[in-house]
């Protein structure tokens, strides 16, 4: 039997990618469409390790008419080797950059090896944005063709000092003055291909790029980076022997741009190398960090997350002294369009997560900044058997524990209204944490339950009610859950015992005060 090829793991070259024999999922239909047309200027947004500086350098080769390493894909019989092209290739990639002086640095390196390929010296000093034009203009006139123009990572400069934004400010403003120049050589240029994770508003960075088309929504390449199902099965034939398939989409695939969903390929390749075991391999290549201490600073509402409304421009882009949480969120990968629908002012997209692994392994983290402590396993891992058997009093067991380990002062500093709003965060977070699904907010013809939950077997309608003090008389959260039928809409649902759970908080104790609970169904 023959071996099967050898997994891409960490390989962004095409040309070694090819040349080694590795596994190829081929993505040049996408290549042709986009470098097929006439003159283009393009911006691709996708989060990280998704494959975009694969696909940069599969555009670089194909431009520079490597025929050899096209062989058998889809591209080889329709592409015009015989019309190579001077390609200027930049990337932020590597390294940090995280001031004006390091910024300059990377200009430099870049121009000096741009020109250096290219066979034409730059008039202007590295660091004078015309330097970029002329050696456009020199490649152009020097090979008698146009020039193709490649940035990689166009934006990481700035997300490497995100946190600092008088810093990235400056460097937004160094990035804008330097693609400024693409604009003006326009007549020397064959094609540009731009990519990043966030787009950054159009007025500071592509100002000068009003001709740039954003590819980033456009359905005709939502799968031009990742893999669809289809090409997994496809592609990964030989490792998918003993894999639970509806266990790897749920666990991977998802991601959306308003076409057919895929996997993140880092995901994909790591679980095949790594003995098939699922994990959040994706997840852990990158902390969340500053985007926690966002929604740590505005005591965001962390159940709205889920079922997330917004508008186009509320996605297309922000700036670095307006960011918003949720479209970086988006843009970085931890959110995704589950829905889009006509609106007035254009397209309304419902957001949420893509898969089981972004939302357990994000919740866990805002779980953790939201509550200032690692939550114990034992008190998680209660709380899921607890709502798995039907077993009330071992549920609010485990609430209790999860808030006692609370430090005081998230109490004292807290600023969200009545307090509901923190409870109801910790308590989304923790259930999300387990791979439940956690429904909130949840709408019935008679008002909305804070959260529903879903385990196997069972469904828990909740309503979280706050008290200045316990103990109380009855329980307001039950009572208000059964006078208003919030559990009506699951009462028959085949093989689903339903649970009306009211719990009370104490804003004095600081936990749970009274729980009650009645079934529904």
């Amino acid at each position: 039997m023959k071996e099967p090829p050898p997994l891409p793991i960490g390989i962004q070259s095409f040309a070694d990618l090819r040349r080694g024999g590795y596994l190829y999922v081929d993505k040049t239909h996408h290549a042709l469409a986009l470098a097929g047309r006439p003159k283009g200027v393009y911006f691709l947004s996708r989060p990280r390790r998704f494959g975009k500086s694969l696909f940069l350098d599969t555009l670089h080769q194909l431009f520079r008419c490597r025929r050899g390493l096209f062989t058998g894909l889809h591209i080889e019989d329709k592409w015009d080797w015989d019309t190579p092209h001077p390609v200027l290739r930049i990337s932020f990639g590597g390294g940090a950059m995280g001031s004006e002086r390091l910024l300059a640095g990377k200009f430099e390196e870049q121009l000096r090896n741009a020109g250096r390929e290219l066979e034409v010296e730059c008039e202007y000093g590295f660091d004078d944005p015309r330097c970029l034009a002329d050696l456009i203009r020199r490649a152009c006139e020097r090979h008698q063709r146009q020039v193709v123009v490649l940035v990689d990572e166009y934006d990481k400069p700035i997300l490497d000092r995100i946190e600092d934004p008088d810093t990235a400010l400056r460097l937004r403003d160094m990035l804008r003055d330097f693609y400024s120049v693409i604009k003006d050589a326009d007549a020397y240029i064959r094609f540009v291909f731009l990519t990043g994770v966030s787009k950054f508003s159009r007025v500071s960075i592509f100002s000068g790029l009003n001709n740039l088309e954003d590819i980033t929504l456009h359905p005709e390449y939502a799968t031009i980076c990742g893999y669809t199902h289809a090409e997994v099965r496809r592609c990964f034939a030989p490792w998918l022997a003993g894999v639970d398939e509806e266990e790897l989409e749920r666990w991977y695939n998802g991601y959306r741009w308003l076409g057919e969903p895929v996997y993140n390929p880092f995901d994909i390749l790591l679980f095949f190398s790594q003995g098939k075991r699922f994990r959040p391999y994706w997840f852990e290549t990158g902390s969340p960090g500053f985007l926690v201490k966002l929604f740590q600073g505005r005591r965001y509402f962390l159940p709205n997350l889920e079922g997330y409304r917004a508008s186009e421009e509320f996605l297309s882009g922000f700036d670095v002294d307006n960011i918003e949480p949720v479209t970086l969120l988006w843009q970085t990968g931890y959110l995704t369009i589950l829905n889009a629908r006509p609106a007035f002012d254009g397209y309304e997209y419902e957001l949420g997560f893509p898969n089981h692994e972004v939302r357990t392994a994000l919740a866990n983290h805002l779980l953790r900044a939201y509550t200032e402590t690692a939550p114990e396993r034992a008190v998680r891992h209660a709380a899921y058997g607890a709502l798995s058997s039907g077993d009330a009093e071992g549920l609010a067991a485990a609430i209790r524990r999860l808030f006692a380990a609370i430090p005081y002062r998230n109490f004292t500093a807290m600023d969200l209204a009545g307090y509901e709003g923190y409870y109801a965060s910790v308590l989304y977070a923790c259930l999300a944490s387990l791979g439940l699904a956690v429904i909130p907010e949840d709408v019935s013809n008679h008002g909305q339950a804070d959260l529903t939950v879903r385990a196997p077997g069972h469904v828990w309608v909740m309503e979280i009610k706050v008290v200045e003090n316990g103990p109380v008389e009855g329980n307001p959260a039950l009572e208000q859950i059964l006078s208003r039928g919030y559990a009506d809409k699951y009462r028959n649902e085949p093989g689903m015992t339903v649970h009306c759970l009211g719990l009370v908080f104490g804003r004095k104790e600081r936990n749970l005060v009274d729980w009650a609970v009645s079934r529904c169904g």
